[in-house]
């Protein structure tokens, strides 16, 4: 099968070997330190690393005698005694902090992700990232398996085969030369980046069909439906052992399976089945006949054909006569659970990573976007995504994991986590939980809420009592109408290696808070996000979250509030909010309306403008399918503001389209939403969101416009409203309400000091903290 291609071969000037140990300075921060007793190294593309063919470095020898090796880059020293690697003889320093790695250390690694969260519920055991405190980090390629030209096969020489990330606090600099390393992270498919439906359910046609149809009626968008186990045979004659596996569509369920196919796409859906591949394809599949036969066995045996990725001949009989013939009838891509081990039948190469591979390849090669969904298989996993995180508990302290969990993951360049949203099993029912879960989902790489077969189990917004369900429901309909800003944050992940979630130590790596705001994290190039992980506090009404503030003036999208940075903060919310912060300077282009194709690029878009300074941003466009995306050709909309401190002048410029403009509307009407504006005269202003609205219609998209506001000036917090506003929905005696709003009046709050001293509890004070900024 065509797989990747491939540029393995380290120049040769980048290299320095001796008879059992080879180095390759990859970057003056990246270094391959490969040993092996017989001299015996891999040139071939591995499992991991794809391409070491890296500009040449500039490399000083400064000793190499017969047990000591010296070296320095602009970055590195390095010092080796030419023996098999042990913490006493290779040892690296840092040159810009002076820090030094002996082999072996792991440091204060800041970590990256992990294979699944099944059953988790609360404890995560990460595996290494690239970043560390110290600036150092390493990963030990030996073991992963060969790839040259289609083969993949074991190891031929197993060896310590070590690559060493010397990059100190330049996060996004070794990220990109990961990407390099290891292959880019491809683009998702837009309609990936709506809202899934999904659950462990035995649905029938006519109760799946009527389910997408109520979401419409409720106008709650979904764009992807994934259909579990259920789709396939699974109670099968106790001779073939377990109906886990299954190939065979149950046409008890789904009496024309092509039809069904068929009127999901009709209203705007990609379908996605769910595989448990391991037990191969049995003797009661339809497709039984057409694979033994291929693979040299007599159907009248009766004999399973064994699940073998190893084994070319199955591997081309699974997708030519399974796979693709499904994929023509209408499956868009495929939910891949493996769960059996991480050894092939034969050889060891990890059967998840196999999987992976090759159904996305298959994709791939017949010109699709290619996307699977399974589980994260080690370093390098980013080529294939997306991910399933697997089988969660329903509990608070599940979903207080996940923020951090997926931010981290960009530390191994995985950017395409998806997550059980509400949780999988177990827990009890709270909707105040599965709200605060949604919430995180919409503002998370992929929205898909699945839940276990219990009956009991409800996701559908219409079964959460009021007001759960409005806020459900008007958070899935912004998910949806954020797609514009997300995918342009997909295309930017794959051409300019920025993942869709990154750690606020990314952009603020000298500031010790944005190592300690675990659950905060930007949220593409604009957006910084703080998601609510735990219960309203029967005292306030409200969750809080611990939030490092970048330098800078941000403001919230959804109450108004303007923050200063750089400062440490807890921040509350009712239930109906969750921090959502844009920078000023910011652009957040969004979809006005909703429409079921997602495909179908909006001539209506609503634009975010976080008020107080200048900025620019460049909304990507395409057919959302193809791999056009590959060569830049997509439609490009520039759009930018400058703002004039001195006259209060606003100037918004919306460019002509640049590209493929044939994808893109003629015209285009404009919402811009000024965030963080005192009112404007002459236009609409909202005082829940200090946000004023700007209408500009009729913009024709092969020319762009300029528009001009007058007066504009920044909003500052009102704080006697906000502290009021508060007050009131706080649950404690009115009597203490009304002495902190006269201690207030009086000016007696105006120091942290101040506040600390009310008779009042910690949180009280710490919310009252940051009403008063």
């Amino acid at each position: 099968m065509k797989t990747y291609e491939f540029k393995p071969i380290c120049p040769k000037e980048n290299i320095i070997q001796g008879a059992s140990f080879r180095i390759s300075v990859l970057t003056e921060s990246l270094l391959r330190l490969e040993y092996e007793e017989n001299g015996h190294f891999t040139d071939n593309a591995t499992q991991v690393v794809l391409n070491r063919d890296f500009p040449q470095v500039d490399v000083d020898i400064i000793c190499d005698e017969e047990d000591k090796l010296l070296f320095r880059t602009k970055r590195l020293e390095v010092c080796y005694d030419k023996r098999a690697f042990s913490p006493r003889g290779l040892k690296i320093k840092l040159l810009d902090n002076e820090i030094v790695w002996n082999y072996g250390e792991n440091g204060w690694n800041l970590f990256g992700t992990v294979r699944t969260l099944d059953e988790t519920n609360g404890v995560v055991l990460y595996e290494k990232g690239l970043f560390s405190r110290e600036g150092y980090a390493w990963f030990d390629d030996g073991e992963s398996c060969e790839l040259s030209g289609e083969e993949i096969f074991d190891r031929q020489n197993p060896e310590k085969d070590i690559y060493f990330w010397g990059y100190g606090k330049r996060f996004k600099e070794a990220l990109k030369d990961f990407y390099y390393l290891c292959g880019k992270a491809p683009m998702i498919p837009r309609y990936a980046l709506g809202n899934w439906w999904s659950k462990y359910e035995k649905y029938t046609e006519k109760s799946y069909l009527e389910l997408m149809d109520r979401f419409e009626k409720e106008n709650v968008p979904i764009t992807v439906a994934v259909i579990d186990m259920d789709w396939h045979l699974t109670d099968v004659g106790s001779e073939y052992g377990s109906g886990w596996t299954g190939y065979t569509w149950n046409e008890e369920y789904f009496p024309d399976y092509r039809r069904f196919l068929k009127e999901l796409h009709k209203r705007g859906k990609a379908v996605t089945l769910n595989l448990h591949p391991a037990d191969g394809i049995r003797a009661f599949e339809v497709m039984y006949d057409k694979v033994a036969r291929r693979m040299g066995i007599d159907p009248a045996t009766k004999k399973a054909v064994d699940f073998d990725l190893m084994d070319k001949n199955f591997v081309d009989a699974y997708f030519e006569e399974v796979m693709q013939p499904y994929e023509e009838d209408g499956v868009d891509f495929w939910w891949i659970d493996w769960q059996q081990g991480t050894k092939a039948k034969s050889g060891s190469v990890d059967p998840l990573w196999i999987l992976n591979h090759y159904h996305y390849l298959d994709q791939l090669r017949r010109g699709k976007r290619a996307m699977i969904f399974s589980r994260f298989a080690g370093i390098g996993s980013h080529r294939y995504p997306i991910g399933f995180s697997g089988d969660t508990c329903a509990t608070w302290i599940s979903l207080d994991i996940q923020p951090f969990f997926t931010s981290t993951a960009s530390n191994v360049g995985y950017g395409w986590w998806s997550h059980d949203i509400g949780g999988h099993m177990h827990g009890e029912e709270d909707c105040e939980r599965t709200c605060r879960w949604v919430q995180f989902g919409v503002f998370s790489p992929i929205m898909r809420l699945h839940s276990s077969c219990n009956p009991f189990f409800f996701k559908e917004p219409w079964n959460l009592p009021e007001p759960m369900r409005s806020i459900v429901d008007d958070f899935m309909r912004l998910r949806h109408k954020m797609i514009p800003y997300l995918y342009t944050a997909n295309y930017e992940a794959y051409r300019n290696d920025e993942p869709l979630m990154q750690p606020l130590y990314y952009n603020s790596p000298d500031s010790e808070g944005a190592y300690h705001s675990r659950n905060g994290y930007y949220f593409g190039s604009e957006l910084i996000v703080f998601p609510i992980t735990s219960k309203l506090d029967d005292e306030l009404m409200m969750g809080e979250v611990l939030s490092f503030i970048p330098k800078g003036r941000w403001i919230d999208i959804f109450n108004g509030r303007v923050y200063e940075g750089e400062k440490m903060r807890k921040l509350y919310r009712p239930i109906e909010q969750m921090p959502v912060l844009i920078k000023a300077g910011g652009i957040v282009p969004m979809s006005t309306d909703i429409d079921e194709d997602v495909n179908n690029l909006p001539s209506k878009l609503t634009v975010y403008l976080g008020i107080g300074a200048d900025g620019e941003y460049t909304l990507y466009e395409d057919d959302g399918n193809t791999n056009e995306y590959m060569n830049d050709n997509g439609g490009f909309t520039k759009i930018s503001q400058h703002y004039d401190k001195a006259t209060g002048r606003l100037v918004v410029r919306i460019y002509a389209a640049t590209g493929k403009t044939a994808l893109l509307p003629e015209k285009r009407n404009y919402k811009l939403v000024l965030c963080g504006a005192n009112p404007v005269e002459g236009y609409d202003r909202d005082e829940k969101t200090g946000q004023v609205y700007v209408e500009i219609d009729g913009v024709e998209t092969s020319e762009g416009a300029e528009f001009v506001i007058e007066n504009v000036t920044p909003g500052r917090n009102d704080t006697q409203k906000d502290l009021f506003d508060f007050l009131k929905r706080c649950k404690f005696s009115y009597d203490q309400k009304q002495r902190i709003y006269d201690a207030y009046l009086r000016g007696e709050l105006q120091s942290v000091e101040s506040i600390r001293m009310l008779d009042i509890s910690e949180k009280m004070k710490d919310a009252i903290l940051e009403v008063l900024g």
